[in-house]
């Protein structure tokens, strides 16, 4: 058995820590991280695709951003919820 780390897994994680945040502004933060690591994600994303390339999937970055852009001012409450949402979906999700 390896100690290959399936990016589900390590989603998956990362969202339980939102969850098990007591701490309001500790899991408002973590959820604020959240946003910025998936904008580091796109931005990377977009620079590494030629044109003919992004023009297929501009509109699914778009998508992106606005989903993240909907994240912004959560609060500890609708953070736990939505992290809770992924998780399950992660879990049904799997193979």
């Amino acid at each position: 058995m390896g100690t290959h780390i399936k990016t589900d897994d390590l989603i998956f994680n990362f969202f339980k820590q939102i969850c098990d945040e007591s701490d309001d502004k500790k899991c408002i933060a973590l959820g604020n991280s959240w946003i910025e690591a998936m904008e580091k994600n796109l931005n990377r994303m977009e620079e590494l695709l030629d044109d003919k390339t992004m023009s297929k999937h501009k509109k699914d970055i778009q998508n992106n951003r606005e989903h993240l852009n909907s994240l912004r001012g959560k609060s500890s409450s609708e953070w736990r919820d939505y992290a809770t949402k992924c998780m399950v979906e992660i879990i049904d999700n799997k193979v």
